[in-house]
């Protein structure tokens, strides 16, 4: 984890100094959780509190370098976090006449501005990484030096007392809209995820996904995808969620016979689902209910089916791998009964309260402090699940740790925002990307399909190497505006929420995308794989990842907008289908080895089916018959395992 999630890279102190990050951890969680209950402070001052807690933690927390001392916090950490207390307090003391203010700030106020965009700047490297944090510190000298800009990109340019104002003492910078989020929704739901997991509900997991899955051909790599999916609902990581269930999986995975790189490829692509899968995405619907202006139930809802096809997706390739290589599932023996996983289901109960009280429309901040609740109650009912005054004030601190990467990465994607918005860099960009798109072509049609293909290069670019909800803020403000900049020349305007999820799942599946992919690294650590051969497997797996979002821009019923129960359920049964007709040709098995041509045919077939459309559907289920039937009349060169089978 350490190695390569730069959130878990933290010291292991001893002493006084464990004793005040002990009880800044707890302070921290108390007071979210009373300002869940009693309501937030005013937008300052409850944002500033926020952000002085993850400020002073990760100076002492993280050390300046990877390779720095983890036994204790270096002099000049003290001195950061000292601060971090004096910038972040100045809102609360003087709230009164800040608010009064109007215009320009004085120098004092420019020097505690100036240090809190510097501490943020440098609590995010730590903690995040340093891609958000060139992205952020780009964002800050392009505000500043706009009039030497060329071309589109010029601008008036910001002076210095401008962009500090703008930044600190406004909420159009680092006090924004994300900030806003992590400090009431999200850091909420991090806190119901430390609760959750301290039932056991991780093992249990396990144990349901093993249960249910393992006995299957190839069940160590459908235990995986399994255990990762229900992992995802409550991690906000890839990376974590990769390592975690990945230090069981994988092992087993590359025991049963599958190759290095393809067990790191499975674990890498299903862990970076979680992130898409609801109801928590990886805290990043939260972020969406401001950023699309929609409702979290029709968030969740649209993002249903696109998560199951992409399931499904690596279901099936790792199903027909196992075929072509001949790969059984786990002996009898490695198979928890049936009897004793059930005895725990309750352990889901929170998960499904959660569900059930955001449909009925209670407010997120509710929802969550119940499903905490829910989580503690549900705990009480087997001694083994029980959550003890010990586990609770665990959940307290790792709930605040994981916390941490979150508020600074949300404090430097406000500044991002904040940058854009000013200077009106989001609509250029946006406008520049369609006026390529328009050189290369005259037909709309054609123009949108380069104008998404541009926007997924960007959005998969921004993506790579930060966290989820920093990677949805970044691709919504810069790669977003050009698919909306599209909607005056379409006929038909593409729906806010189908392109808010599109760069969405781009920006997530840069975690499996080289040459970053963060998480096929994290993967690759554990297998003993080729990192880079592990991200081009993981991103075959997760073919669905790249045609689904086409699909869904082109069709909203997909994200069930304007759509009927019939039209949902033809467009899964179409999609599902699709999906095994292109995991066939990109594995190059289906009943029999498929050659060259097999192969091709099948994944057109795929895509004409995946296409939401009346005759493509049509056209894709006679080809998907002709290619079944083929398959069975000429079935003579059968996988490895089919051909033990037939002479046994």
């Amino acid at each position: 984890m350490q190695k390569y999630d730069q959130e878990s890279n933290t010291r292991n102190l001893t002493g006084i100094a464990a004793i005040i990050v002990f009880v800044l951890l707890i302070a921290f969680s108390l007071f979210q959780l009373f300002t869940g209950y009693f309501g937030a402070y005013t937008a300052y001052i409850q944002r500033t509190i926020h952000l002085g807690f993850a400020l002073v933690l990760i100076f002492l927390l993280f050390p300046a370098k990877k390779g720095g001392n983890k036994r204790k916090v270096a002099w000049f950490d003290y001195i950061l976090a000292g601060l971090s207390i004096v910038v972040c307090l100045y809102w609360p003391v003087f709230y009164e006449e800040l608010v009064q203010q109007i215009g320009s700030i004085d120098m004092v106020q420019m020097i505690i501005g100036g240090i809190a965009i510097l501490l943020t700047l440098e609590a995010t490297r730590r903690a995040v990484g340093l891609p958000i944090t060139i992205i952020a510190g780009l964002a800050l000298l392009y505000a500043l030096l706009g009039q030497f800009m060329p071309g589109m990109l010029a601008h008036r340019g910001l002076s210095l007392n401008q962009l500090i104002n703008t930044m600190f003492f406004t909420t159009e910078g680092i006090l924004g809209t994300p900030l806003k989020v992590s400090s009431t929704f999200i850091f909420l739901f991090l806190l119901f995820g430390a609760f959750l997991v301290k039932t056991g509900v991780g093992t249990y997991f396990n144990d349901l996904a093993i249960s249910l899955a393992g006995r299957r051909t190839g069940g160590p790599a459908k235990v995986a995808i399994f255990s990762s999916a229900l992992n995802g609902t409550i991690s906000g990581s890839s990376v974590a969620n990769t390592v975690t269930t990945g230090a069981y999986t994988i092992p087993l995975m590359k025991r049963l016979g599958y190759r290095k790189e393809f067990a790191g490829a499975v674990e890498a692509a299903a862990s970076t689902g979680g992130q898409i899968m609801p109801p928590i995405m990886g805290a990043a619907a939260f972020l969406m209910i401001e950023f699309a202006g929609v409702p979290y139930w029709e968030i969740a809802k649209a993002a249903l089916i696109p998560a199951i096809l992409y399931f499904a997706g690596i279901w099936i390739m790792t199903h027909l791998e196992a075929k072509k290589t001949g790969l059984t599932g786990l002996p009898e023996s490695e198979i928890p009964p049936k009897k004793e996983v059930f005895k725990k289901i309750h352990l889901l109960i929170p998960i499904f309260v959660i569900i059930i009280l955001l449909f009925m429309g209670y407010s997120i901040e509710r929802t969550a402090l119940l499903g905490i609740l829910s989580a503690i109650i549900v705990s009480l009912f087997m001694k083994e699940t029980r959550i003890t005054p010990r586990k609770f004030v665990d959940a307290l601190t790792s709930g605040a740790r994981t916390a941490l990467g979150v508020a600074a990465a949300t404090a430097s994607a406000g500044m991002i925002v904040g940058v854009v918005t000013k200077t009106g860099l989001g609509l250029k960009l946006g406008n520049g990307i369609v006026d390529i798109a328009g050189a290369l072509t005259s037909n709309i049609n054609v123009q949108l399909l380069l104008t998404l293909a541009f926007t997924m290069v960007a959005s998969i670019i921004l993506g790579m190497g930060s966290p989820t909800t920093a990677n949805y803020i970044i691709t919504s403000t810069i790669a977003l505006p050009a698919i909306l900049a599209l909607n005056s020349q379409l006929d038909v305007a593409i729906p806010v929420l189908a392109a808010h999820m599109f760069v969405f799942y781009f920006g997530i599946v840069a975690d499996i995308t080289p040459p970053v992919a963060l998480a096929a690294f994290a993967a690759s650590g554990i297998s003993g794989g080729e990192p880079i051969r592990t991200g081009f497997n993981a991103s075959k797996l997760a073919i669905a990842a790249f045609i689904i979002p086409y699909m869904f821009v082109l069709n909203p019923e997909m994200l069930m907008i304007d759509t009927t129960i019939g039209g949902v359920v033809w467009i899964l049964i179409t999609a599902l289908t699709g999906m095994i007709a292109i995991g066939a040709g990109l594995i190059g098995f289906w009943y029999k080895k498929l050659n060259g041509i097999e192969r091709t045919i099948s994944v057109i077939t795929g895509l004409l089916l995946m296409y939401p459309e009346g005759y493509s559907d049509i056209i894709g289920l006679v080809l998907f018959v002709l290619m079944l039937a083929y398959q069975f009349l000429f079935k003579g060169n059968r996988g490895s395992g089919e051909k033990l089978q037939a002479e046994a």
